[in-house]
């Protein structure tokens, strides 16, 4: 075996092992606390009966913080069981296989996989960011590891608070393509609306995926209510009513400290009655404030259902999976149908083999696989915005480039989405809606569910077609190698 063994005492298996209903808090890794203040904390949330871990946050919302790793080993010194967020944003796979090798040296065993904010701008400068890989293809990595004795325990987000058919959809979509990949659990991203949270366990249950689910219990003070209102950071949202209550409670002597906690402590009773496997709560690093959320959560736990209404904040007007009518699908466009004629894996097979000899003698010529990679590029950028990546999956997105999108994303969108809109420039629909959207009106909207590797970064600047009949290029059915990790070389002898 590589690595560390699986830990005989990681509280997270064991809790989701016997299904018994748990609690996480959330710790902030943020630059603004001292690595001395969040030891402190985590030696009292470490004391708190219920509390089975902490998620180590990195770059929450965009904003620079701690090393995560270098975080999770001072809370496991402290005896509380980190749960690293493990993020794509500025980090290559090596430099992920790497951050995973160190955290299995350290005996750290839970990852959450997700692809991380976009960095925040400086001024009026937008920052430029670079993801190697996306959280499904993440995913995908660590499992590989895991396969080869690296005990991981994996978990990825998931936001069923998205008001648009597309942005809904897609979420479900990306994470059953998650849970595929290796997840063995999920976290939902910040939400009020337990319609909502009925409707992800209900989306999973009719598909038999068991893959158990911690809802977000977040303590809403108001000054994180008016940016949430606001989608900042993105994926967390308020509701303008809930905003209004918020405000409202916050003019009470302890500026609605109890009103907060107690809304979560509801929360937390409902997560536990729809079936959820525990609450992940943030908004609070106070070992104080949980102890009350989880006692209280646990004295109201039988009557939960009258808490359920009261905590339906959604978007008036909103789609829901199950109720909502969805409009028809648009008429396909000309450019789709030519696509689907041209897409190299659509080519019969005989003349696949007649291209691919062709271009295997053009590869043999730089000039004119030079030429053939510059005509390429002309037709493509024109019509797709192409940015000669050489791994071409146009077919697999339904004829929408994946380099188009800030993130570089080729498995769904991120959960940054707002009613459609790109997180890194809202001013732009997210390209993942016409991903959808063609889709639907091709009557291929299951097909979104196959994974999409990363791309060979080698083959940036050359002719997709020539790297696809000579399969240099990742795409589905041709990924990259499998991760290879070598033993730790053994101790010399004193």
């Amino acid at each position: 075996m590589v690595g560390n063994p699986i830990s005989e005492a990681n509280p997270i298996r064991e809790a989701l092992k016997g299904g018994r209903f748990s609690y996480f808090v959330e710790l902030v890794a943020s630059a603004k606390t001292t690595e001395e203040k969040l030891q402190e904390m985590a030696a009292e949330l470490a004391q708190v009966p219920g509390l089975i871990a902490a998620g180590v946050t990195s770059y929450a919302g965009g904003s620079a913080g701690h090393d995560p790793i270098r975080i999770a080993e001072l809370v496991k010194e402290k005896g509380l069981t980190p749960n690293v967020h493990l993020t794509c944003v500025n980090h290559t796979r090596q430099e992920l296989i790497d951050s995973l090798l160190k955290l299995n040296g350290m005996g750290v065993e839970n990852v959450f996989a997700i692809s991380g904010d976009y960095p925040l701008k400086t001024g009026d400068a937008q920052p430029e960011a670079d993801y190697d890989v996306d959280s499904v293809q993440l995913v995908e990595l660590i499992n590989e590891m895991r396969q080869q004795g690296l005990p991981f325990q994996i978990s990825v987000a998931v936001s069923p608070f998205k008001y648009t058919e597309a942005d809904c959809v897609y979420q479900y979509l990306k994470l059953e393509k998650k849970i595929a990949a290796g997840a063995d659990f999920a976290i939902t991203q910040l939400g009020y609306d337990v319609k909502k949270f009925r409707e992800l366990k209900r989306y999973l249950d009719e598909r038999g995926l068991k893959t158990p689910v911690f809802g977000n219990v977040y303590v809403l003070a108001a000054g994180a209510a008016k940016k949430f209102a606001k989608a900042e950071p993105p994926g967390c949202w308020v509701s303008p009513e809930l905003l209004e209550i918020v405000t409202e409670e916050a003019k009470a002597a302890d500026k609605g400290l109890a009103a907060r906690l107690e809304r979560a402590a509801k929360t937390a009773a409902v997560l536990r009655g729809l079936g959820f496997a525990g609450a992940y709560i943030g908004g609070t690093h106070s070992a104080d404030h949980i102890r009350t959320i989880i006692r209280r959560s646990e004295e109201i736990a039988e009557n939960w259902e009258e808490y359920a209404e009261e905590i339906t904040y959604g978007e008036k007007g909103g789609f829901y999976f199950y109720d909502s009518p969805r409009p028809a699908p648009k008429p396909r466009e000309f450019a789709q149908k030519l696509m689907d004629i041209i897409e190299p894996a659509n080519t019969p097979a005989p003349l696949r083999s007649v291209l691919k000899g062709v271009l295997g003698w053009v590869d043999h010529h730089p000039s004119a696989a030079h030429a053939l990679e510059r005509a390429e590029y002309a037709f493509k950028v024109s019509a797709f915005g192409c940015q000669a990546c050489g791994n071409c999956v146009l077919g697999e997105m339904e004829y929408v480039c994946p380099m188009t999108c800030p993130k570089s994303m080729r498995n769904g969108p991120c959960g940054g989405t707002h009613n459609g809109q790109c997180e890194v420039f809202p001013d732009r629909a997210c390209i993942w809606v016409r991903v959808y959207d063609h889709a639907k009106s091709a009557n291929r909207v299951e097909d979104l569910k196959t994974y999409i590797p990363p791309r060979n970064r080698a083959l940036q600047g050359t002719s997709s077609y020539i790297n696809y009949y000579l399969d240099r290029d990742y795409r589905p059915g041709h990924p990259p190698p499998l991760v290879q990790i070598a033993p730790a070389p053994a101790p010399v002898a004193k």
